[in-house]
């Protein structure tokens, strides 16, 4: 059989993954960020940079645990090198803004919240969604009594805005 076709060492296991990663951004799109995500970009960075990754090298065992890391660190470091960071309004004008808070009412009278924040700090669970979404983009320079329409798998939504405020992280 030929050499091509056998392993060298029963420990392989998977390959490594690509530890250079990529930023998802395409080019020239603005990477904005509130100071509260940048700060907690930053802080993610420094434990992986402090402790996890010297953790992942001691180990052979961790070569994978290591990759992964040493990806996310490169991810990191594109990311806030490409920050934009986005201070909430010193003086409220009435209309939605990049990091704003909106209350909206559906059809139903439901009430739901969304923030509006950079593609790095999306979080379903809290609400926080990307300025990138179709709801944050249907919401922006909007102003309290709106009605938005925006599109959804289902077909469309319809929303209309009854609060917006602004949070210091």
């Amino acid at each position: 059989m030929s050499k091509a076709f056998t392993r060298e060492s029963d420990s392989e296991g998977e390959p490594l993954l690509n530890a250079r990663a990529l930023f998802t951004l395409p080019p020239g799109a603005k990477n904005y960020m509130t100071p509260g995500g940048a700060l907690r970009l930053k802080n993610e960075l420094a434990t992986l940079i402090e402790v996890e990754r010297p953790r992942a090298a001691s180990s052979p065992d961790r070569q994978r645990d290591l990759a992964e890391v040493d990806q996310r660190i490169t991810y990191l470091e594109q990311s806030l090198g490409a920050a934009e960071i986005v201070q909430p309004p010193k003086t409220f004008d009435g209309l939605v803004r990049f990091g704003a808070t909106v209350t909206v009412r559906d059809k139903a009278g439901g009430a739901s919240k969304y923030r509006i924040v950079g593609i790095d700090e999306m979080d379903a669970d809290r609400g926080w969604v990307s300025w990138r979404s179709p709801v944050a983009r249907a919401l922006l320079n909007k102003r309290v009594g709106a009605k938005i329409r925006f599109a959804v798998p289902e077909g469309e939504r319809d929303l209309e805005i009854i609060e917006v405020s602004f949070e210091n992280d």
